[in-house]
């Protein structure tokens, strides 16, 4: 498979390992942190070429304008209308009750840094379609990249956020500076009204 040789030719020649516990046998949204780069891009698909997971990605609708939309879908690419999201979930439950085994692949801390929590879309979306997650890792204090463990969520936002936050303790990212905690909103529960109010 042609993909697959693009990739050990990649992981061949880059300074980057593969440090990986091997390919989910199920479908999973894949996360991908600390997304710190736009070169995380391409470690992750040599990272799922490698591996033969047919890995899809969320993406903004203007990457699939004019001549890049069709390569942006050829490497796995949906389009997100954010006026419909609910389609988008709609689309991964059809996969999984087709029976296809695949990788969702989230970006939860976005690129550019500053970010004080997560975004929280991951974690709606395997909780709707019953797909565990998957953390993926870039570590460039060890120059590895690959995939750890699965796991599947309780409902209990705070305790599986704690599960991930202590996978990823001591993964830095392509540019440290810019990695953001793992933490979601939704673990903060609302501060109580001030008496009077």
């Amino acid at each position: 498979m042609l993909k697959r040789l693009i990739a050990r030719t990649y992981w061949a020649l880059s300074r980057w390992t593969l440090v990986s516990e091997g390919a989910p046998t199920r479908p999973t949204v894949l996360i991908g942190a600390p997304h710190t780069s736009n070169w995380d891009f391409v470690l992750m698909l040599a990272i799922t070429w490698q591996l033969d997971i047919d890995a899809h990605w969320l993406g903004k609708k203007s990457l699939f304008r004019g001549w890049r939309g069709p390569i942006m879908r050829r490497l796995g690419g949906i389009p997100v209308d954010r006026s419909n999201p609910a389609r988008v979930v709609n689309e991964v439950v059809d996969q999984v009750d087709a029976g296809a085994v695949f990788g969702l692949v989230v970006t939860p801390d976005g690129t550019r840094g500053g970010n004080e929590y997560w975004k929280s879309g991951f974690y709606r979306i395997a909780r709707e379609t019953g797909m565990p997650v998957t953390l993926g890792f870039v570590d460039r204090t060890t120059m590895t990249t690959g995939l750890g463990p699965t796991i599947d969520l309780t409902g209990d936002v705070a305790a599986d956020m704690e599960r991930v936050r202590e996978f990823y303790a001591d993964k830095a990212g392509h540019r440290p500076e810019k990695r953001t905690e793992p933490r979601l909103r939704e673990e903060n529960p609302p501060a109580a009204a001030a008496d009077g109010d």
